[in-house]
């Protein structure tokens, strides 16, 4: 096949001229980069061939080779993995198949820290890039396990590269990069060094399972009979997890963490957990310091690395965690396990059901101890990661309990510092039955809500719930100790009989019901077909109305909520609760009583309404009528 030239997908492109002009003082990760590729190679044949014994490939000796040549200056790197069709050549590598390809440049842009920025290269998986950092030219020759035709792929990183059909290449792929003139004043970036080499694969690959073998540099011409030196193999190849505790080192977990969670952080906390006894096991799993990008979105790929008898043999397992455990990474080492299991087999097994239960727990306990001895990392924890966990309050009734014992909240009990239930239980009121909480898109607008008056006047603690997610668990929970969970926007709220001797008396209550009973009644006619009841309101101060859910009923957050998950849920009718003490309601009050133009008490009727849902952050059901009848009434009282 004659050699084609193509042009680079325009995000591709971007990246490339960010990689050429990098500068970047810590170039070495591209060879951190390319071995990684190379491992996930050998990985994805291993469980191929597991998955199909027929396919014909070579697995007698899995390996990453480094071959340097000094005098044409070039770097090799070679694995005998899967390696890649024409076709993947073109999808993984001319284009960025990535949907948060803009975020990952605009962040590389606009990183302040190095470090970061040289990290993001392989948080979002385009390492192969990397290489452009140090070399004028990459050239790259593959063939899929399997195909008995390779392909060639070259590129000066211009905006566009070559691609033609070879007949004979070895299966897997072969990375060489034509590296930059060589800077004598700078022996750091020499990449044709030998010793240069064993510090890289030593600081960031000593862990990854294949051996990483470095070629001498004479290895094509030499001949072995003459005592020739062969490949020296540069890493332990130890998996961490089953070596002792006291023989591994923060920084060696820290670097198997950034292998398996393409992240250029450190991770905010190591787990260790050995299994003994009938069915064995051994984890090690990591909590990230940082939420990715894609955390909640469809494509976010989840779960656990999992080994048989250190044979990597899923490289996502879910069902080692509960969805609401997403973000946790890691790897598990079984030893009872069959090697060739499929995702079906898993989601019955047994084993892996014990595996998912204890695990949770474990990083539950984790989590726990985290936020009883050191408050800064348990606070990082959870803004990162705290409305994922509260996920688990919905989905896990069996360890719902120990969610809570780790969940922190907003309130108004502190402007910055959370709270936890068992914190807002300690500080209730005497009298005070029920923990209270509103749901809104902000604290701000949560805290300027009506339904807050009565509360914000008689200092009574709010829980202030902004995620999405709240809507939800807060009505799957119910109580907290024989503590139930009252929206304050939600049914009716008798603050006067928590707190003896405050606010009206009972007799006062009557006869306001009494002398409303009239208007009440006809607002209600009025406003038949939008709400259920119109009713006096003990949680009012300031405002003149405000609309709340029955007690049994869904907010319309919750009814948005279900019908964008596309279920079909009836729309509930609001109740409508006036302030007898604003003179908006006084003067409406009077106006009834005294026959006035009930065309114009509809009116006000309907903007009062109107208010009220402007109120809560909704909006009118005729949202013109409702400022033709707002700028009538504006231009009258001119």
């Amino acid at each position: 096949m004659a050699t084609e030239t193509h042009e680079f997908q325009v995000e591709a492109r971007q990246l490339l001229q960010l990689m050429i002009h990098s500068v970047y003082s810590n170039k070495d990760v591209f060879l951190r980069e390319l071995v990684s590729n190379a491992s996930d190679a050998l990985d994805k044949l291993r469980l191929e061939k597991l998955r199909d014994d027929s396919l014909d490939a070579d697995v007698s000796d899995p390996h990453i080779e480094i071959g340097i040549d000094d005098d044409a200056r070039t770097l090799t790197v070679r694995d005998n993995g899967i390696g890649m069709s024409y076709d993947e050549v073109v999808q993984l590598i001319g284009t960025i198949a990535h949907s948060g390809t803009a975020k990952f440049l605009r962040e590389l842009r606009e990183s302040k820290d190095e470090a970061g920025a040289e990290g993001l290269i392989g948080q979002f998986g385009v390492g192969f890039y990397s290489g452009f950092m140090v070399a004028d030219e990459v050239s790259l020759v593959t063939r899929r396990a399997g195909e008995s035709h390779g392909t060639r792929w070259s590129s000066r990183g211009e905006g566009t590269y070559t691609l033609e059909t070879v007949d004979r290449a070895p299966q897997g792929t072969s990375v060489t990069l034509h590296l930059k003139p060589a800077d004598p004043e700078n022996q750091l970036h020499d990449y044709t060094a030998p010793w240069k080499i064993r510090e890289i694969v030593k600081r960031y690959s000593d862990f990854i399972t294949w051996p990483i073998r470095m070629l001498p540099e004479d290895s094509a011409t030499a001949d072995p009979s003459d005592g020739a030196p062969g490949p020296e193999t540069l890493n332990s190849m130890k998996a961490l997890w089953a070596r002792p505790r006291d023989e591994v080192s923060d920084d060696e977990y820290h670097e198997l963490y950034k292998h398996i969670g393409h992240d250029w952080r450190d991770p905010l906390e190591t787990v260790r957990l050995q299994a003994e006894g009938t069915f064995e096991y051994q984890a090690l799993l990591f909590l990230p310091a940082h939420a990715p990008y894609d955390l909640f979105t469809r494509d976010y790929q989840r779960g656990l690395q999992l080994y048989v008898r250190r044979v990597l043999i899923m490289d996502d397992c879910e069902a080692l965690l509960p969805p609401y455990l997403r973000f946790v990474k890691g790897v598990v080492d079984a030893a009872d396990l069959s090697l060739n299991v499929s995702r079906e087999i898993l989601q019955q097994d047994r084993h892996i059901e014990m595996m998912r239960r204890r695990l949770t727990k474990k990083v539950l306990s984790t989590l726990k101890d985290m936020k009883a001895k050191d408050q800064d990392r348990y606070a990082t924890f959870w803004r990162e990661f705290g409305t994922v966990l509260k996920e688990g309050l919905v989905t896990d009734s069996e360890n719902r309990d120990a969610i809570l014992a780790v969940a922190s909240f907003t309130s108004t009990h502190h402007d910055t510092e959370p709270t936890t239930l068992q914190q807002y239980v300690e500080r209730m009121k005497e009298g005070q039955d029920d923990i209270y909480y509103l749901t809104g898109e902000s604290r701000q607008s949560i805290e300027n809500s009506p339904h807050m008056e009565a509360f914000r006047d008689r200092g009574i603690e709010v829980l202030l719930l902004t995620d999405p997610v709240d809507e939800v668990w807060a009505d799957a929970v119910g109580e907290y100790e024989g503590k139930k969970l009252w929206s304050v926007a939600k049914g009716r709220i008798d603050l006067d009989a928590e707190e003896e001797g405050t606010g009206t008396t009972e007799g006062e209550r009557e006869q306001r019901a009494e002398e409303y009973a009239g208007l009440l009644g006809w607002m209600g006619e009025q406003l038949d077909e939008d709400i259920k009841e119109v009713r006096l309101s003990s949680r009012l101060t300031v405002s003149p109305a405000c609309v709340v859910s029955d007690a049994q009923d869904l907010t319309p957050a919750l009814e948005n909520m279900y019908r964008a998950m596309g279920q079909e849920v009836p729309t509930a009718k609001r109740i409508l609760e006036l302030n007898p003490d604003h003179r908006l309601v006084k003067g409406l009050n009077q106006a009834y009583k005294e026959r006035a133009d009930h065309t114009e008490l509809a009116e006000t009727t309907e903007l009062l309404h109107g208010l009220a849902v402007l109120a809560e952050g909704g909006r009118p059901k005729e949202p013109a009528r409702f400022v033709r009848l707002m700028a009538d009434r504006l231009e009258r009282a001119l």
